[in-house]
């Protein structure tokens, strides 16, 4: 789908009025926003919606906690697709295996040491907590996706 159809779709849920409200805009830009472009002039009606403009900030800084932010925002969080040329060899599905397990580890061991020396889990420490759960997140589901896509079948 392209942004404005589905930054269509989901203004249809609650209405264009309703959106612009919210946002402090004119329905009329709401509206502009849902229209699909009709050249490549990004002043064009529908070319400039937020989503568009968040893939442009996303492709300037590269940076994954842009999108990272708005998928935790939404209450799920940002996994890459794994970029790997399909039949690795044995060597490189083992060593992503061990990444998994290596992350699980860290997990287990920032926890242990966040309640050891005092019982409770400070802020600092849940955050610490947080980034590692994050990060055992985006290996496995790469790591799953990566086997859905049959990436280690043997041909």
């Amino acid at each position: 789908m392209e942004s404005w159809e589905v930054l269509k779709a989901a203004v249809e849920t609650v209405g264009v009025k309703a959106v612009a409200a919210r946002l402090r805009v004119s329905a009329a830009l709401v509206y502009k926003w849902c229209q699909p472009a009709k050249t490549q002039d990004a002043d064009a009606s529908g070319a400039h919606n937020p989503l568009d403009r968040l893939r442009v900030i996303h492709e300037l800084t590269r940076d994954p906690e842009v999108i990272n932010w708005l998928c935790q925002a939404a209450g799920g969080f940002f996994v890459p697709n794994p970029h790997r040329e399909p039949v690795p060899k044995a060597e490189e599905l083992l060593g992503i295996t061990q990444q998994v397990v290596e992350d699980f580890g860290g997990l287990l061991a920032d926890i242990s040491q966040s309640i050891e020396n005092d019982g409770i889990i400070t802020r600092a420490e849940a955050d610490r907590i947080r980034a590692a759960w994050e990060q055992l997140k985006r290996h496995s589901e790469s790591f799953v996706v990566a086997c859905e896509r049959g990436l280690f079948a043997r041909r």
